[in-house]
């Protein structure tokens, strides 16, 4: 099982502090480079992975090892994280990969997390004995990490209270998709995903798979019970889809919710293009800052900057790659987005995930919506918005247990979206649920309310607007 020990340090951890801590593994092991160069592997002389260690990430948005790590990680910015994973081919790995890291710390002026993974700076010997890395990973491929490798699956069985998008989940991801397999992340039921993470599994070949010493494995998103049938996990076989007792509504922190706002952008291909507008303004209207940050991966590590997200994105473009991005806000105002930005026929497109968190003291400014609908429309291009509310974890995090589906509250379309589908449509589509005009009478945004996040009736009323359009000769295009 993979466990994961990271450092957070003062100073940045140079080549003799990684060798000193590298050195926990005695002299019997080996140290070979991956990723070309960005990873250090701790390996036995047969080619056993033991440990691996990440190149340091400089973290400077304030929140971020709190977040990822708990609150015992809280320090001041700016700090390293160097992030050490300890591999399951052989037992003494965790205990090694804590030492790596309690070195680092040691040496580096600063600490270790999570608080479940007690750092040490002993010498920690290998046995000669454990199990081989997985047949057919490749000694400088991620999938070389994985505890199970079949024709079909990479299976990754992960111990860690919080599951991010990490560069090494990105890339597992990626390297899995390219090699036609299917990720099975597999955690014990306490394990947590970040929205960013939860993002990515939605859109890859992968599923976060539970396993509970009482009910056996199931579905962390679905609460599906999942067997292990030739070389990957399925649904039990019966008439339908059986629950899990384990998934079943605990009684959660009365009062918090989650607002949830699904954006999509599109702006001509212009060398004057500046990204990142629309998620920057509605972070602004409903927190009354920016964000604090963004990165590529997490944690976030880079201060909040439209222009070095935008010659990012401009770099991959020429590529022929499309840019995933996430971004946080304040800690004091959870708040976390995932942004995907692609070159399509109509456009640079932006498709936006942002997520806030409320308690019962700080409920979500619904009131605001129709002025955010306005702007986004009148200065940032948008084509569509669908704004949503859950009762859910205020932090953000996704448990393995049920959580009620979210419930529509507003829609909106952009100015060109109006003009493709017709105003004269979309003005029939709910005559119950009038729609407000945003902008000038030319070429008005159309915001519809649905609802206030209780009222289930707002579901229907968000599918009649869908199955309309879908209807409508041309509609379907312009949305």
């Amino acid at each position: 099982m993979t466990q994961e020990t990271v450092a957070i340090t003062r100073r940045m951890p140079d080549p003799a502090s990684l060798l000193a801590a590298l050195h926990a593994g005695g002299p019997d092991l080996r140290v070979a480079r991956a990723g070309q160069g960005a990873v250090a592997r701790l390996c036995t002389e047969d080619g056993r992975l033991v440990v691996s260690v990440e190149a340091p990430r400089y973290i400077q948005v304030p929140g971020e090892t709190a977040r990822l790590l708990g609150p015992g990680a809280a320090t001041d910015t700016p700090v390293w994280w160097t992030e050490v994973r300890a591999a399951s081919a052989a037992p003494e790995a965790p205990r090694l990969a804590a030492s790596v890291a309690g070195r680092l710390a040691t040496l580096l002026d600063g600490t270790t997390g999570p608080r479940e993974a007690a750092s040490h700076t002993d010498v920690v010997t290998v046995s000669a004995s454990g199990e081989p890395s997985p047949d057919g990973a490749g000694g400088d491929d991620v999938l070389a990490e994985a505890d199970i490798l079949t024709d079909q699956a990479v299976i990754v069985l992960h111990d860690a209270p919080i599951l991010a998008a990490t560069t090494w989940l990105t890339e597992l991801l990626r390297t899995t998709a390219r090699t036609g397999r299917y990720l099975y992340l597999v955690t014990p039921p306490t394990t947590r995903l970040t929205l960013p993470t939860r993002t990515l599994l939605d859109r890859a070949p992968a599923r976060w798979v539970v396993s509970a010493p009482e009910t056996g494995y199931y579905d962390g998103l679905s609460g599906v019970e999942l067997d292990w049938h030739d070389g990957h996990f399925t649904p039990t076989t019966g008439p339908s889809p059986a629950i899990v007792d384990a998934y079943r509504p605990p009684s959660g922190p009365a009062g918090e919710r989650q607002l949830l706002l699904s954006m999509r952008t599109v702006h001509a291909p212009d060398e004057q293009l500046l990204l990142g507008g629309a998620l920057e303004c509605a972070w602004q209207t409903l927190t009354g800052e920016p964000p604090a940050g963004w990165s590529t991966a997490e944690p976030v590590n880079v201060p909040w900057s439209r222009r070095q997200l935008t010659d990012l994105v401009r770099s991959r473009a020429r590529r022929g790659s499309p840019t995933w991005l996430v971004a946080v806000g304040n800690p004091d105002h959870p708040a976390i987005a995932t942004q995907r930005v692609t070159h399509t026929r109509l456009g640079v497109e932006e498709h936006i995930t942002l997520a806030f968190g409320h308690t019962a003291d700080s409920p979500a400014l619904l009131d605001r919506l129709p002025h955010l609908a306005e702007e986004l429309a009148a200065q940032h291009r948008l084509a569509t918005m669908i704004t949503e509310l859950r009762a859910a974890r205020a932090d953000l995090t996704v448990p393995s247990h049920y959580e009620p589906p979210a419930l529509p509250v507003s829609l909106t379309f952009g100015p060109d979206a109006v003009a493709d589908i017709g105003r004269g449509c979309l003005d029939s589509t709910l005559p119950d649920t009038p729609s407000r005009r945003l902008g000038p009478t030319a070429r008005p945004a159309l915001h519809y309310e649905l609802g206030d996040g209780t009222d289930p009736g707002a579901w229907r009323r968000l599918r009649h607007i869908e199955d309309h359009l879908n209807s409508t000769p041309g509609a379907r295009a312009g949305s």
